[in-house]
């Protein structure tokens, strides 16, 4: 059986010094790297949403913002962490797994480690618990390079999504901000509005007021009632360039359920392709 894919900071306190654990803090740009070399979870490695974790295109209409990176690049990457097959991963971020972290617990479950959880509450929760933080880089020991072949999660391109669209049996899950679905706003694409039949379900459903991931049984019963009798096989997800949609997707494999498809390119690829917008 799975571990659960979240973990609490107890649980990561507990873990300390155990054989196997790496512990990874996941960001995005200049502002996060900078706040890592100040201060970040003792013994974690920084990972970089764009530099690492994604292949940013000339073009974001050719994959969206944070296209996957090639999985040579993704192997490269976890041998430099010292991520092996046995390894015990937890991935933290500052902005309560939203950003990078999920994205990264989605990568790596995808690339078939299954030992792979994600901080609740991120930095903020381990600093509360008293989890030791401090500036030291560590240091990894020569890892082999891994062999991986495919990305094992499902995903969808441009084209499925563009027959989702028309099929009454596919539910798009649009998890972006509602003022960004509704149109009325867009600060990062250039053109406002969802995806036609696409519903809204803003990842920040996913947590509770201390910014925390919900009781999974309540998650759960939340999903269940919106998922209805939709097939997982029929269920796409995504955000704005298929980066916070691991939110959701980590939220649901949480709740005990099926993880759907990713659609990595989301909004940044569907609104630079010419195809229908809805707005309300």
């Amino acid at each position: 059986m799975d571990i659960s894919p979240i973990i609490s900071a107890q649980g990561l306190a507990d873990l300390i010094g155990t054989k196997n654990l790496v512990i990874a803090d996941a960001g995005s740009g200049t502002e996060a790297r900078e706040r890592y070399v100040k201060e970040h979870i003792s013994g974690s490695h920084y990972v970089d949403l764009n530099e690492d974790l994604a292949e940013v295109p000339a073009d974001a209409k050719n994959g969206g913002r944070h296209p996957l990176p090639s999985l040579d690049k993704f192997a490269a990457l976890l041998a430099r962490l010292g991520i092996r097959r046995e390894s015990h991963v937890i991935v933290y971020d500052d902005k309560n797994a939203a950003n990078a972290a999920a994205r990264f617990w989605w990568m790596l479950r995808a690339a078939g480690y299954t030992k792979v959880q994600v901080l609740n509450g991120g930095l903020p929760e381990a600093i509360k618990h008293g989890i030791t933080v401090n500036a030291e880089i560590p240091k990894v020991a020569d890892t082999e390079l891994p062999a991986l072949k495919t990305w094992s999660l499902p995903t969808i391109d441009l084209g499925g999504v563009d027959a989702f669209s028309k099929n009454s049996e596919a539910l798009i899950i649009d998890v972006r901000e509602n003022e960004r679905y509704r149109g009325e706003t867009e600060p990062i694409d250039l053109v406002a509005g969802h995806i036609p039949s696409a519903i809204n379900l803003p990842l920040k459903n996913n947590l509770d007021g201390d910014g925390k991931f919900k009781n999974p049984e309540v998650l759960k019963a939340y999903f269940t009632e919106i998922l209805g009798d939709h097939l997982t096989e029929n269920i796409a997800v995504h955000c704005g360039s298929g980066v916070t949609a691991c939110h959701t997707l980590l939220a649901m494999h949480y709740a005990g359920l099926s993880i759907p498809k990713l659609y990595v390119g989301s909004w940044s690829e569907w609104s630079r392709n010419f195809k229908p917008v809805e707005k309300l």
